[in-house]
């Protein structure tokens, strides 16, 4: 009996839709499936998803189980402790080789943006607005850097980083202090103030991090 082949293209577009509901959250960790169900999910034969599940079992986030489809796979709070602390010493030297070059007002006008896209979202009470605006900043960030070795540092741990903060968006308390820290920061690096702009990012990515590992905490989440 033959197989419907699946093609490269529709492997990648198996891969990119399951990756992203993991990323997330739409699948939360710990979400079965058959393999049957996430082809119907994603309008797709067996096939692409049956190979775009090996893929992704081996980036890390899911787990294939035979003639049982798959199961999203947790990440755990000392995995994500060690990953904060890595994105926040590279955050923070990209901080201070921004603030080196004393960016003009046009270089840092994507942050700028960015920042009152945050405002504009909590004072909408719209928590995914706010989230997406986040990560502009912090992403415009690592690219105004103009280092390439950092940022393919950084975006290799982008996307656990990403999972985690969504999976934790409405359990944290209202960032209602992001806004404040992200002028502040905007302020040292317009100064071309090294110290101060990674001292300021420093303190903003502790308390955020502070409060995503009480979550975890709190929930007991051994693992997430």
């Amino acid at each position: 009996m033959s197989h419907p082949q699946s093609t490269p293209s529709m492997v990648d577009a198996a891969y990119g839709q399951i990756r992203r509901r993991i990323l997330d959250n739409v699948w939360p960790p710990g979400h079965r499936a058959l393999e049957q169900e996430v082809a119907l999910a994603l309008g797709m034969s067996r096939t692409p998803v049956r190979e775009a599940l090996v893929l992704l079992q081996n980036d890390g986030l899911v787990e294939v189980v035979p003639r049982h489809g798959m199961r999203v796979l947790p990440v755990s709070p000392v995995d994500m402790r060690e990953i904060y602390e890595i994105l926040t010493a590279l955050e923070c030297m990209a901080a201070e080789l921004l603030a080196r070059r004393h960016p003009s007002d046009a270089e840092l006008a994507p942050l700028a943006q960015a920042t009152e896209a945050m405002d504009a979202a909590l004072q909408g009470d719209d928590l995914d607005a706010w989230a997406a605006a986040d990560e502009r900043f912090h992403a415009g960030l690592i690219e105004l850097a103009g280092n390439r070795q950092l940022a393919a540092t950084v975006w290799n741990y982008w996307d656990r980083a990403h999972r985690a903060r969504m999976f934790s968006l409405r359990l944290r308390p209202k960032p209602v202090n992001s806004t404040r820290e992200h002028r502040e920061l905007l302020e040292r690096l317009r100064a071309g103030d090294e110290r101060g702009a990674a001292e300021v990012n420093r303190a903003h990515r502790a308390r955020a991090n502070r409060e995503l590992l009480a979550i975890f905490e709190h929930y007991k989440l051994a693992q997430m």
